[in-house]
């Protein structure tokens, strides 16, 4: 499981590594990587995916530079944290604190 003071200890630029996933959702959704570093500073873990492969990652709440909420996708091997995908939650899917996503409606 991972600890959001773990990544918090690791919070910087030079420590973030990004997946090519992730380089490519970054530049189609206009995020930079001081919005990863704001999310991991101002953020708590709101899901864990403990099964993840090479590593364990979790969903990060937090915000953006522009202070909107912002949720990145991030796993740590306690020395880089790597990044997975970064996205702004959109409000018909999340509930208004976007932590919780919206049941869907059959």
């Amino acid at each position: 499981m991972i600890d959001i003071k773990t990544l918090k200890s690791l919070n910087s630029i030079n420590n973030i590594t990004v997946t090519e996933h992730a380089r490519i959702r970054l530049i189609e959704r206009e995020i930079v990587i001081n919005d990863v570093v704001r999310c991991i500073a101002s953020g708590e873990i709101i899901k864990q995916y403990e099964d993840d492969k090479p590593f364990p990652s979790c969903l990060i709440l937090g915000t953006s530079t522009h202070n909107t909420p912002i949720h990145i996708v991030v796993s740590t091997d306690d020395e880089y944290i790597h990044l997975i995908t970064a996205y702004y939650p959109d409000a018909a899917k999340w509930e208004s604190d976007f932590k919780t996503r919206k049941e869907h409606e059959s």
